[in-house]
């Protein structure tokens, strides 16, 4: 039987190829849900210099109750740029980017999901060289209860600590975010340190850009010096023709009370009292 030992002997060897695989086999599951800006209710804050606001993922870890869920951060690809500068690093590959409706950032198709949140792998103080993507805003499925109860705020503002930004001890911090982007975000739920579920990545994000002084056009409306002149002068007039007519009140005013003080001091009548000589009266022995 010279064939039956080279038999066992594949066996043996395909054992562990097998049990390497099986974990691969069972995979992260891919939830059928896209993170979005909040729309509803409206904000005036939805998008800030340094950041966004965004949909808490209500009902879509449902059946992952003890998973801890962090949001993914990532630069879009066409824009990776080394920290503190501006130099491009270019856009990914076409073989980079997997099959997916919308492109990728770079940090898709090198992000680790197995990555370990706080580590230097996904700090956010390394964001976003030599750090792709970073992972913040855990939180469990107590955080965010299916269905929604009344009153609840259903919505994350990514960037939103300003006190850890620098903090290395704090890895996870949910910092300003470093430029106007575009970013991508996705949600990942990890049991442990094994990834279970994600959503896609979202739509590309940018943020709003402040401008600079310098690039501010003080002639930009072709008249807005004028009116700016016209207005001063104008509101210079105003101030002295308001002025003429307090003074002009404050003299009429002091004036009549001047002039009722005359009319109102009665003249002394003197009356004089006559004694009518001839007419007297006769004793009246007389009579």
């Amino acid at each position: 039987k010279p064939h039956s030992r080279p038999r066992h002997t594949d066996t043996r060897t395909m054992l562990p190829l097998l049990l390497l695989l099986l974990p691969a086999a069972h995979g992260i599951a891919r939830l059928r849900y896209t993170p979005v800006l909040t729309e509803e209710p409206p904000l005036g804050g939805q998008k800030t210099a340094s950041t966004f606001v965004l949909d808490q993922p209500r009902c879509v870890f449902k059946d992952y109750g003890n998973a801890d869920i962090w949001l993914v951060v990532a630069l879009d690809g066409s824009r990776w740029s080394s920290a503190g500068q501006g130099a491009s690093r270019g856009p990914c590959t076409p073989h980079q980017i997997p099959p997916h409706p919308h492109p990728l950032p770079a940090a898709e198709s090198t992000f680790d999901n197995t990555a370990r949140p706080g580590s230097n792998e996904t700090a956010f103080q390394s964001f976003p060289d030599p750090v792709h993507a970073y992972m913040t805003l855990n939180a469990t499925l107590v955080n965010y209860p299916c269905p929604k109860p009344a009153g609840d705020i259903t919505v994350l503002r990514v960037g939103s600590e300003t006190s850890c930004a620098e903090d290395e001890t704090r890895p996870t911090c949910n910092g300003p975010l470093p430029g106007p982007g575009p970013y991508r975000v996705k949600f990942l739920a990890l049991e442990g340190s094994v990834p279970v579920a994600e959503t896609l990545w979202s739509m590309p994000i940018m943020l709003t850009e402040a401008k600079s002084p310098n690039t501010i056009s003080t002639t930009g409306s072709g008249h807005s010096a004028g009116m700016i002149a016209i207005t001063t002068i104008l509101s210079i007039l105003f101030a002295i023709l308001l002025a003429g007519l307090v003074a002009m009140l404050v003299f009429w005013s002091s004036d009549s009370c001047s002039g009722s003080s005359t009319f109102s001091k009665p003249e002394s009548v003197t009356v004089r009292r006559y004694n009518t000589h001839h007419v007297y009266d006769q004793p009246a022995s007389r009579l």
